[in-house]
């Protein structure tokens, strides 16, 4: 927010400096972005009246002036603004005068052979907006000539620029900023306290109708008679221009002034036209939200397609505003407007913001209301408005009708209990010269009342607090308390001391288990991706969002691997080759006991994994099933576990036949396959594409084992081992797996290893079975091994087998 020094003093009592005072604000939490010392604008520039104004004799567009500022000799100034004329009093820029707006410093010069001694100028040229093109013309009488012009201009002012916490509603006006410097400075407050008005009550001129009071909990509506349009006096527009805001006429420029001047967003109606959207029948302002298929056409010029979202301002239920964001084309004030309907209302934030969102538009008004408007201080806006309308409109106030469903007064404010011992432990020891010591009960007692809260003791070094109402909304707890006592106290006056002794950081297993299987995947040759965790809607047990930015990512993801296959075409689509990648994230389903969310592993593989072609031709090979399985493989030993892999065919993007479920310990891990040949043409992406999905907490359960985290030694053996071969036909639907597990079970005690070696399907294979062929390695760490210590051990094996699945043996 925007906040102009002059204003701000006629508030509050400021003896600092602006940059005193901005850093002041900084410390205590209200960030100051910048500094706009508008003084400099206009540093030289004085007042002048143009005696006599002539055309230029070598340029049809310029004229030469003779200009009075009040020194010994009048100032020969040649001027290309087409608005210049005799008996007018103007800004005039003098010989020496540097312009930083325009990087421009005034030198005498001479212009098609005529010289000039200085500038008249615009107000583009001096920093401020303009609506005439052309100079600046005063329209006071009687100027003293050779004055200093910025206190006619407003730039005798230094514009703070202040941004608010969000949960500092109270700080988007300027009382609020008034009573947070005060409490800072200890300045005196002067805040404007707007008398009584009378008002003749005409019960027929207005009535209103709210549909939803927890969305409009207090309306007013006031009509107001023999209204004058005309531009805002001067101090007005300077007023409203210094807060970024352009001036539009008296009425408007009132409501704008006192938005900011109290946060109070207000709107005024054309009563005339109120009344013609209305049709016929008594004028009866409502407030619902809005039908389907509903439109209304906005300020802005835009026509906007409402939904029930939408809260709405009605008259005879018709819309005429977007309530707490915008009014309508259709009834606004114009030049023409002699009566008025003036809206001063309260509204629910959370309707507000939604009705703001639903649409795209955000205003003042809106920003104000989202974060939470003062209802103890509606009346106040609202009689400080009337009071500048009959005032500067010369209004008459006819009728004002009521509609308030606010709770009872004294429950605008709450009482909290606090305690200087909690506050002393929360924020540690004070600064107090050459020592340290605590905060005592009298400082808390200064910040506090310097805030408005009233004070009242509960007992030994206890308090109880009343809020203001102003504040009803962020203090609402004792660490609230704590912290505005922090705030005002300075946080500079705070010990910041490290304990005498810091143990050094170390990582938890976990995170010490994600980085090395990091470590591991990309070691494999695959990339880590980072991906969004809101997706499309549509699928199966999404949770989604009830207020989402957009549409696109209205939901939680429910696993990995659709954002995977996504990554891989878009990077087919880059012209980037095939992705070898992996995500580690989280993921979100809706579950039998309600909503649930874990940690996921999940990877996607079928590029080339070769830096060079030249060896292939300069072509890509394409990647194998079991090249896949390998890396998974691989990255399994690094981590020190062992993996068990069953056919699975529940997933519908994996190929039936080509997929398994991954188990560890007995618990499902996740599951690995071939991307399915449907999606896969879908999508235009290679044949051999592969992904697998893991349960992270699965895994790392798996790896935090003793065992594994800290592995034995184990001495090698000395002696030769002794290898045999075993080859035999086996069902197809028998896995490798669970013949090696057999093996090595029936193996135990003297065989080292297990490995297949040869798979055969074709001519001389039964059929619905294959060939397999195992080299066995048997080993004792103490001896040498006989062929009569070994054969009864293989024998073992070979009848394991046959009776186990009844294998054909071949050797």
């Amino acid at each position: 927010m925007r906040i102009s020094l002059n204003w701000l003093r006629e508030l509050v009592e400021i003896k600092l400096s602006p940059e005193e005072l901005a850093h002041t604000l900084t410390m205590a939490g209200f960030e100051v972005e910048d500094i706009e010392d508008r003084r400099t604008w206009a540093n030289g520039v004085v007042v002048g009246k143009v005696l006599e104004r002539q055309p230029h004799p070598n340029a049809d567009k310029l004229s030469v002036c003779q200009v009075d500022i009040g020194a010994s000799e009048t100032l020969n100034i040649v001027c290309g603004a087409p608005n210049v004329r005799a008996d007018i009093y103007v800004p005039v820029a003098t010989t020496g005068t540097y312009l930083p707006n325009i990087d421009l410093k005034i030198k005498p010069a001479k212009l098609r052979g005529v010289p000039s001694q200085g500038m008249i100028c615009s107000l583009k040229e001096l920093g401020l907006p303009a609506d005439v093109d052309g100079i600046h013309i005063f329209t006071q009488e009687n100027l003293p000539l050779g004055s200093d012009v910025r206190p006619l201009l407003g730039l005798d002012d230094v514009i703070l620029d202040v941004t608010a916490t969000a949960n500092r509603a109270d700080a988007l006006s300027m009382v609020g900023i008034a009573r947070e410097v005060a409490a800072l400075t200890g300045g005196k407050l002067s805040i404007p306290a707007p008398g009584e008005i009378s008002i003749s009550q005409n019960p027929g001129a207005l009535s209103l109708k709210i549909a939803d009071t927890q969305a409009c909990p207090a309306y007013i509506g006031t009509v107001i008679d023999q209204v004058k349009i005309s531009p805002s006096p001067e101090w007005l527009q300077q007023r409203l221009r210094s807060a970024g805001v352009r001036p539009i006429n008296n009425v408007v420029d009132i409501t704008n002034y006192v938005l900011l001047e109290w946060g109070q967003p207000l709107h005024a109606f054309d009563q005339e036209r109120l009344t013609t959207v209305a049709g016929n029948g008594n004028l009866s302002i409502g407030v619902r939200f809005a039908n389907a298929k509903e439109t209304l056409k906005t300020l802005d010029g835009q026509t906007r397609n409402l939904s029930p979202q939408n809260l709405l301002i009605t008259a005879n239920n018709q819309p005429v505003a977007l309530a707490g964001v915008m009014g309508g084309e259709e009834t606004e004030v114009h030049d023409a407007t002699q009566s008025l309907v003036l809206e001063a209302a309260l509204f629910d934030s959370v309707a507000i913001r939604r009705s703001s969102r639903s649409v795209g538009l955000r205003s003042e008004a809106s920003g104000r209301y989202e974060r939470g408007v003062n209802r103890a201080e509606l009346e106040v806006a609202c009689r400080r408005a009337l009071s500048l309308i009959i005032e500067l409109a010369g209004g008459v106030i006819v009728h004002q009708e009521i509609a308030d469903t606010r709770p009872d007064p004294t429950t605008w404010s709450r009482s909290i209990s606090l305690r200087l011992d909690r506050i002393n432990e929360v924020l540690g020891p004070v600064i107090l010269g050459e020592e340290t010591g605590e905060i005592e009960a009298q400082d808390v007692e200064r910040t506090l009342t310097a805030l408005g809260c009233q004070l009242t003791p509960a007992g030994e070094r206890t308090w109880n607090v009343t809020v203001p109402p102003y504040r009803y909304r962020d203090l609402e707890r004792e660490i609230d308390l704590i912290e505005e006592v922090a705030r005002l106290y300075g946080y500079d006056n705070f010990c910041d001391t490290l304990p005498d002794k810091a143990e050094a950081g170390y990582l938890p297993i976990d995170q010490e288990l994600i980085r090395k299987l990091r470590a591991a995947l990309r070691a494999e040759g695959l990339t880590e991706l980072m991906q969004y965790s809101l997706v499309k809607p549509g699928e199966d047990r999404q949770i989604v969002l009830s207020n989402p930015l957009f549409v696109e990512y209205s939901a939680l993801r429910t696993d990995l691997l659709t954002g995977l296959i996504d990554a891989f075409q878009y990077n087919l689509e880059q012209g980037n080759g095939s992705l070898n990648g992996f995500e580690i994230g989280r993921i979100f389903w809706q579950g039998e006991e309600g909503l649930r969310e874990a940690d996921a592993l999940a990877g996607i593989m079928g590029g080339d994994r070769t830096l060079g072609k030249w060896s292939k031709g300069g072509k890509e090979q394409q990647m194998t099933w079991f090249e896949a399985k390998g890396i998974l493989e691989s990255v399994f030993q690094q981590m020190g576990i062992q993996v068990e892999y069953q056919p699975d065919c529940r997933d519908e993007r994996l190929h039936p036949g080509r997929t398994a479920s991954l188990w560890v310990r007995g618990n499902r891990l996740g599951i690995f396959g071939q991307l399915h040949p449907q999606l896969r043409r879908d999508k235009d992406l290679p044949e051999s594409v592969y992904l697998f999905q893991w349960d992270l907490d699965v895994l790392l359960d798996a790896v935090d084992q003793d065992e594994i985290l800290t592995p034995t030694f184990s001495a090698y053996s000395t002696y030769p081992a002794s290898d045999r071969d075993i080859a035999f036909f086996a069902p197809v639907k028998v896995s490798v797996a669970e013949l090696e597990k057999a093996i090595t079970k029936a193996g135990k005690g003297l065989l080292a290893s297990v490995e297949l070696f040869d798979e055969y399907r074709g001519e001389n294979v039964p059929t619905g079975q294959r060939s397999l062929a195992f080299r066995l390695v048997y080993r004792a760490s103490d001896r040498t091994l006989t062929d009569n210590e070994v054969e009864p051990v293989h024998n073992k094996v070979r009848e394991a087998l046959v009776e186990k699945f009844g294998v054909n043996l071949r050797s």
